[in-house]
Order: C-alpha cells, then structure tokens, then sequence
C-alpha cells in the first residue's frame, strides 16, 4: 500500500470529500479493517486565485511545487492536487516532483473514453473553461469540449468563486447552472458534462438532466487514487 499526498485547500469543502470518499473508496475494497495512509498539504486558496488573475503562472507552479515537496519530506509516495484548476501547470509540477502524480483530467478522460462519449460540455472555473489543459488531453483520445459561451462562463466563474468556494451552495445558482447545461444540450448537441471543479459536484450532484451524465471529477479523481494507493 503506497502513501498519497494530497495537495488540499483549493477548496476546502472538496478536499473534506477527497478524505472521506478515499477512506469509503479503500474500505470497499480492503475488508481487514484498515485504513490507507494519507498525508495532505493545505495550502490557501485566495493565494492560488490571486495568482491565477495576475496570469503568474511561473509562480503559481512554485506554490504548489513547494506543497509537494512538503508532501514528499512527509513520506508521500503518489500524489495528486485536489481540484480541478491548479492541473494549467500540472505538467511543469509533475516534472519537478519526485512522485508519480495522478491527473484528474487524465482521469476523467479515461473515464469519459469508457462510456463511449464523444462530445461533452466543459463546467468549470473561467480559469479552466478558457484553458487548453483539459481539451488537449481529450481531444488527443478524439473526444470534444465543449464550453459556455462567453457570458455564460463568465456567471459561471462568478458563482464559483464568490460562493462555492465559501460553502454557498444556493438552489438559485443550481437552478441557473442547470440552464446554462440544458442550453449546452439543445445548442451543442452535448451528450454528458465534465464538473470540471471539483466544488461543482457539492452544489450539482443528483440534478442531472435527464439522460445527461454528470462526470463528477471529484469521485472520478478518488478512484484513480485509490486504484493507485493499491497498486
């Protein structure tokens, strides 16, 4: 059984649901008892953002490489970043951490690929929705994201920040998220959306549209860590 590292805090309410679905996820599949052994680096999410909206990406790396590498001295034998928006720079972290860390969008798209989808909606942050981390994986497994369009992404980012990263989770804001996917479904012709924040699960998960899947990337995430901590 290999030690994880968990890089936690943006946000908190996720990484609370990374601990306990990890735990839940190991236990169905462990019957001894036991309990794997976790490690996670807190680290501040408004620092994170601010670094995010001064487009310093060089420095947002050295934050979360620094929190990594307080994983590693701590005895963590795999990683992964708790949240959706850090993986712009995964690439350049990985490439400084001495352990093997696990993508959330790797991941997803490995999932994704798995249910035959080939066209699906993009939710996510307005850092994440204007990026090219996630379309570059997917579309190199054939797959197509889909984005809000402009207006959209930019309530979408607000909701985000302003609310869910704070525990707000309102059915004002589900009832308008949900619009903007079902606006997605008749326009776009998308055939399941990628909660690509892991907060978005918290405020949408069981409202899915009928006959539209929700890619919860939060329990997509604690499954390949799991899977990991095991192998």
């Amino acid at each position: 059984m290999k030690t994880l590292g968990i890089v936690g805090g943006v946000g908190p309410e996720s990484t609370i649901e990374y601990y306990r679905f990890i735990l839940d996820g190991y236990r169905a599949r462990v019957a001894d008892g036991s309990a794997p052994h976790l490690i996670i680096d807190s680290i501040d999410v408004n620092r994170g953002i601010a670094m995010l909206d001064a487009n310093d990406t060089v420095a947002l790396t050295d934050y979360l490489s620094a929190s990594l590498e307080r994983l590693v001295r701590a005895g963590a034998e795999i990683a992964l970043i708790a949240a959706n928006t850090p993986h712009l720079v995964f690439d350049e972290v990985q490439r400084r951490t001495p352990v093997p860390m696990i993508s959330i969008v790797e991941a997803t798209c490995d999932h994704a690929r798995s249910l035959g989808l080939k066209r699906l909606g993009l939710l996510g942050t307005g850092f994440t929705m204007r990026a090219r981390f996630y379309p570059d994986v997917f579309a190199r497994s054939g797959l197509q994201l889909v984005t809000p369009g402009e207006a959209e992404q930019a309530f979408v980012h607000e909701k985000y920040i302003h609310e869910l990263l704070k525990n707000n989770f309102l059915p004002e804001t589900r009832a308008a998220l949900i619009g903007v996917i079902n606006r997605m479904r008749t326009d776009e012709r998308i055939e399941a959306v990628v909660l690509a924040g892991t907060e978005l699960p918290l405020l949408l998960r069981g409202a899915e549209p009928e006959s539209l899947p929700f890619l919860d990337t939060t329990l997509i995430h604690v499954k390949a860590a799991v899977d990991a901590i095991l192998a």
